[in-house]
């Protein structure tokens, strides 16, 4: 018989980690231009239709089906989610030892983190990618690059980076942010700058968006990151405990670094500084102690701020909404001080944090598992990018005179401030 507490938990955590891309809509879409913020809406819960599709047909196969033989990648034995009913009433009368809940659940929490990563990638590439190109590109993302990450990272005996680097991701810093803000790098750099760029400020139209988005996204990560223990148990009220932490002294943090630099904290700011804490705590949250935890949101503000307000300046590419500097760099660094901070008693493999062995052997291993989720995303997106590119005859992005009007009224003639009728800055 199943552990009805854990199933009920999984269940809850599912629709939980589900309710993020609704989440995330609200936040970019806050974020956005006035005139696009519909098009910046759009591309986020297509990422719900595009990868609900895709998981189900073979995306849970490639991510968690074949025999373990592969490091890299799962099999095409559960294609289509082929036999996993037949299985379920196989359960149902003779529970595995150790199950704790039903599998078809795994199918419905995996598939919401894949919704969610490939929402974020969008982020990048507000105001100017066509709204086709986005949808076929994260169909093909969440294929070759997202599910075969997952098994990489998760996959179990002999998995790449999990197993055989023996680098640990609790909840999603390799699989979710590092991958997801590397790509929306990528894509940024492909697209080339918005117009007016660096001469005009681009400020949030709506920062009650912003606010309920942020609020829905930290209601959500607690299924994220404590229904990633698989269980209802003290490791998953440990997550929990970390994510709540993290999420506050980010904000915190955030909130101190912008009142130096610029005299004034902002909502906005605290918004992101929560989103921050609750991406850098992600890859360690059922590794490390609340005390670390805290840590870990303190730091990581000031780090996504200085990507933020000076690196992108600095290196010149145009990430719209900052996925890659709050996802991207929150998660390398998230990784980071898992190496430092996790506990040896709750690490999945036999090594414990510096901090706590003096052995810096499971700070290397999140290193090389850092560098090899870069290398891996990087060429499997530049691979996608120029497919895309050939499928749109070498246009992802909008003409100009779109672009100048707005995407929301250009590609899905709706306008989500009717009454007004010019173009803002």
């Amino acid at each position: 018989m199943y552990d009805t507490g854990s199933t009920a938990f999984m269940l809850v955590c599912t629709m939980l980690v589900l309710l993020m891309t609704p989440g995330l809509a609200f936040f970019y879409g806050g974020l956005s231009r006035r005139k696009n913020v519909i098009n910046t809406m759009m591309m986020t819960f297509a990422a719900i239709g595009v990868v609900g599709i895709t998981w189900v047909l073979a995306g849970w196969s490639f991510a968690y089906g074949g025999d373990g033989s592969l490091s890299w990648f799962g099999g095409f034995d559960q294609l289509g989610l082929n036999g996993l009913v037949s299985n379920m009433m196989t359960e149902a009368t003779q529970v595995p030892e150790g199950t704790l809940y039903p599998t078809i659940i795994d199918v419905a929490f995996q598939m919401a983190f894949a919704m969610i990563t490939a929402a974020i990638v969008t982020g990048s590439v507000a105001g100017r990618m066509r709204f086709g190109a986005v949808v076929a590109f994260l169909a093909v993302w969440a294929l070759v690059v997202y599910a075969p990450l997952a098994h990489m990272v998760w996959g179990g005996d002999g998995s790449l980076i999990g197993d055989v680097i023996g680098a640990l991701d609790f909840a999603g810093g390799d699989v979710v942010h590092i991958s997801s803000g590397i790509t929306g790098l990528i894509l940024c750099l492909f697209l080339g700058h918005r117009k007016g760029f660096g001469l005009k400020n681009y400020r949030p139209h709506n920062v009650p968006f912003v606010a309920l988005g942020a609020g829905l996204l930290w209601f959500g990560w607690f299924g994220f990151n404590g229904g990633s223990e698989f269980a209802a148990d003290n490791v998953a009220a440990l997550a929990i405990l970390n994510t709540v932490v993290s999420s506050a002294a980010g904000l915190a943090s955030w909130l101190v670094v912008e009142r130096v630099a610029t005299g004034k904290p902002s909502l906005v700011g605290a918004c992101t500084g929560l989103v921050a804490g609750l991406v850098v705590v992600t890859p360690g949250a059922g590794f490390v102690e609340p005390w670390a935890a805290l840590i870990m949101g303190l730091i990581v503000s000031p780090v996504c701020y200085f990507a933020i307000s000076h690196l992108k300046a600095r290196l010149g590419y145009d990430d719209a909404l900052d996925a890659f500097g709050c996802h991207g760099v929150g998660g390398i660094l998230g990784g980071l001080l898992t190496g430092l901070f996790c506990v040896p008693e709750l690490s999945w493999t036999d090594k414990g944090g510096l901090l706590y062995t003096g052995d810096p052997s499971l700070l290397l291993s999140q290193v090389v598992g850092i560098l090899v989720t870069l290398v891996i995303v990087v060429v499997l997106d530049l691979v996608i990018v120029a497919v895309v590119r050939a499928i749109f005859r070498g246009k992802l992005r909008v003409d100009d005179h779109d672009e100048a009007l707005g995407l929301d009224v250009a590609l899905h003639g709706e306008s989500a401030y009717p009454a007004y009728t010019g173009l803002d800055s």
